[in-house]
């Protein structure tokens, strides 16, 4: 994958202090098109998928929101809370503006949890970008298919 023009705009709008305080890279150095690679790689060979873990990030997301921003247990799994926050968002891609919300799931087994967005989902299912390494909305693949028993 190349860094082209929209690629590079995105990784200029992903910097601390652009779209977010902290950012979208956290404290990884490497190009934009290389972080989704690496993903992309480490995906396949945990033998998970983008849709399947959007589909269940997204599915959580929505029992959560069910419970009014308190946290709730689905599925006998996971505990989730999910909440909105005042604002909306912009993609450092352009492609559209997302309201502020975070979710957390933890795994009641492990207690290991994942925090995520509207936005997170958008960047995975569209870009298969799930941040950089230190990004505290980081969605990493082992702790996705641990966390989410995928």
């Amino acid at each position: 994958m190349k860094m082209t023009p929209d690629y590079i705009e995105a990784h200029n709008k992903m910097q601390p202090g652009v779209i977010t305080s902290e950012g979208f890279l956290g404290n990884d150095t490497r190009k934009l098109v290389e972080i989704i690679a690496a993903d992309e790689s480490e995906m396949i060979r945990l033998g998970i998928t983008f849709e399947e873990v959007y589909e269940k990030l997204l599915y959580l997301q929505t029992e959560g929101e069910k419970a009014l921003g308190e946290p709730s247990t689905v599925d006998g799994k996971w505990i989730v809370q999910a909440g909105d926050v005042r604002g909306k968002l912009p993609s450092p891609f352009g492609d559209g503006i997302f309201h502020k919300n975070s979710v957390v799931v933890q795994n009641v087994v492990t207690k290991k949890a994942l925090i995520y967005s509207r936005l997170s989902l958008h960047l995975l299912e569209k870009y298969h970008f799930l941040q950089g390494k230190g990004s505290p909305f980081r969605l990493d693949p082992v702790d996705m298919k641990e966390i989410l028993e995928l």
